[in-house]
């Protein structure tokens, strides 16, 4: 049995679907990936998986680039000829959608891990594109490819846009999280640190962050530090120079990515993640698991990674003002932010385990649900 994963870029697959890619060889699966590449092809093909590259920019707009995108992935489906096929991100649920589907690959499996930024953003532009992509969504998926969404909002938005049927969406919470990596651990006792781990990017509420940051400490003693980088491809991305204004004036620290989340999150007293909209961040599920209270926003994806007032808080989105009181509110309690962290924790137990998420796919791919 052959599974062919396609997916914009290889680091986001090491980080979000690698461990379904090794049960699945395990099981038997001769596994396959076609997609970017960084730094990670020969860390791929060294625990056993075949990588083939592709030309894909996540962000580009080129038509004889995305014509030789599909051309490429084209040749790659007939070579591998694959059982079973899981694609992932949105270009790669459409181009690889499109292209399994049209080569008729009997199983067929999509991931929606958020909808992106043209979904979020209110500008003509982004309209258009939503427009164009919700058609492209619905010529992809068809009506036999199983379709496993991280948040009901999503789902629901692929429901009543006829983009799919009922009987294709499958919920799953997330990616899911390591809990033997990941340890509860009590708080350090040094100076109150409240973290942002994800990519620097604007519509994740870094600036909100950083702002809300300037607000609180001009009355509580508290360090604010950034665990991820630049992310140039995307649009969203904060510039080097708008980051320096925060980080120069020592409003933050830059930490930078780090692969050892497992190290840097008992680093924190409190997670803080404002985004516009996820499909289920999995630094806030890491954070529950290291037993860490989070402050995220009432959007979707955010709100569906804590129990709110048991795990964590909620805020308006892109309020910075809203956000500073709530990161005050728990800088300030001590009782109440060591509950929320062992609540967490349970809740990670319940929902999040990363073996759960692992052996749903392995029932997805035997055509099980």
């Amino acid at each position: 049995m052959k599974l062919l994963f396609i997916v914009n870029v290889d680091w986001f697959f090491v980080s979000h679907r690698l461990p379904i890619a090794l049960e699945a060889i395990k099981n038997g699966y001769e596994v396959h990936i076609a997609c970017g590449v960084t730094d990670k092809q020969h860390y791929l093909e060294s625990v056993g998986i075949n990588v083939h590259p592709i030309s894909l920019s996540r962000s580009g707009t080129s038509i004889f680039r995305e014509l030789n995108v599909l051309k490429e992935l084209w040749n790659i489906v007939k070579e591998v000829k694959p059982d079973v096929s899981h694609v992932v991100t949105i270009k790669g649920v459409i181009y690889g959608g499109l292209i399994t589907r049209f080569l008729k690959v009997r199983t067929r499996v999509a991931s929606i891990s958020g909808l992106g930024y043209v979904f979020i953003d209110k500008s003509t532009k982004a309209k258009v594109i939503k427009f164009v992509v919700k058609r492209l969504y619905r010529l992809a998926l068809g009506i036999d490819t199983q379709v496993v969404f991280q948040n009901k909002n999503d789902e629901s938005i692929f429901i009543n846009s006829r983009i799919i049927k009922q009987s294709q969406s499958i919920l799953i919470r997330g990616s899911g999280v390591d809990l033997n990596q990941l340890h509860y651990i009590p708080e350090p006792s040094t100076q109150k640190t409240v973290m942002f781990l994800a990519r620097l990017l604007k519509d994740k509420g870094l600036i909100e962050f950083c702002l809300a940051a300037k607000a609180v400490k001009k009355t509580v003693d508290a360090k604010f530090v950034l665990v991820g980088d630049l992310d140039p491809d995307n649009p969203n991305s904060i510039t080097k120079n708008e980051l320096a204004t925060f980080v120069d004036a020592g409003i933050v620290e830059l930490w930078g990515y780090s692969r050892n989340v497992e190290s840097i999150i008992p680093q924190s007293h409190i997670m803080v993640l404002p985004s516009y909209r996820e499909g289920l961040p999995k630094s806030l599920l890491e954070a529950a698991a290291c037993g860490r209270a989070v402050i995220t926003t009432d959007v979707p994806g955010c709100r569906d990674a804590i129990v709110p007032n048991a795990t964590g808080l909620l805020v308006k989105p892109k309020s910075s003002g809203d956000l500073a009181q709530a990161i005050i509110k728990l800088l300030n309690d001590d009782l109440l932010r060591n509950k929320f962290g062992e609540s967490g924790r349970l809740l990670a137990e319940k929902c999040f385990d990363i073996d759960d998420v692992v052996q749903r796919h392995m029932i997805i791919y035997r055509g099980e649900r």
